[in-house]
């Protein structure tokens, strides 16, 4: 899968109290950004979690039987030799006593650790990272907030490591599996305690791709994602992964 805003699906408006596809349901919850909103604080979430979401992502491939090891092995190849990507994603957010809330969109990846997510869902919202900050834009409000990459607590800004150096056995452990439909359902515990979630979990199929990623949170929230349409080392044009903020937009540093 930012310190200050989390890529979660986004209504526009901060959610008040604590609070991914793959369910299938609508999300109905704080704005998301790749795709909630959330306070400040909550994007360097996102930013440490991205790269452990891209890991666990990564070890969830091959086809019902085959061995956790073989697994990650053939993500890890997958991705670790791409320079680029560009995926449909659908997003959903879910969180005890809210309603499930969904975003979709496409998002789009180059190393190292650029990202775009341009959702058609609510239309006009965006979430970028360029590489030093990363930029939650809702068209709703017509406000900008930027947050330094490393400190994003964004679920959205691991997944740019899916085009990073992977390594499974140093960052996750109690590795597990089952036969999911399509592919493989691999499930993952972080090695670090340091990390904003608890257990993770991928759907890999026949050719070790992502197809679905569910990240558990402290509390009881999880963020769905479902990915489809994968393009590995498509041309993308370097303008992607710059922001320039909308005429008359408000910008503000996350941790105002």
């Amino acid at each position: 899968m930012i310190g200050a805003f989390r890529p979660w699906p986004s209504t526009g408006v901060e959610p008040s109290g604590s609070g991914a596809p793959g369910s299938g349901r609508p999300l109905a919850s704080p704005p998301l950004s790749p795709t909630r909103f959330y306070p400040p604080a909550r994007h360097s979430y996102v930013t440490r979690f991205l790269p452990w979401v891209c890991l666990l992502a990564l070890s969830a491939g091959a086809s019902a039987g085959t061995d956790v090891t073989s697994i990650l092995r053939g993500v890890e190849e997958r991705y670790n030799r791409a320079r680029t990507l560009e995926v449909h994603f659908e997003q959903t957010y879910e969180a005890p006593q809210r309603a499930p809330k969904t975003e979709s969109g496409e998002l789009f990846l180059r190393k190292p650790g650029r990202m775009r997510w341009r959702y058609s869902q609510p239309p006009g919202k965006l979430f970028i990272g360029d590489g030093k900050y990363v930029y939650l834009y809702t068209p709703a409000n017509n406000r900008v907030e930027r947050t330094k990459m490393k400190e994003s607590e964004d679920m959205r800004a691991p997944l740019a490591f899916l085009l990073g150096k992977l390594d499974f056995e140093r960052d996750f452990k109690r590795f597990g599996s089952r036969p999911g439909d399509g592919g493989t359902w691999v499930a993952a515990e972080p090695a670090s305690a340091k990390v904003p979630f608890t257990k993770v979990e991928f759907l890999v199929g026949p050719s070790f791709e992502i197809r679905q990623l569910i990240v558990a949170e402290d509390g009881g929230s999880t963020m769905q994602f479902r990915f489809d349409q994968e393009k590995l080392n498509p041309v993308l044009a370097e303008s992607l992964f710059r922001f320039e903020p909308p005429p008359g937009a408000q910008v503000v540093e996350a941790a105002e």
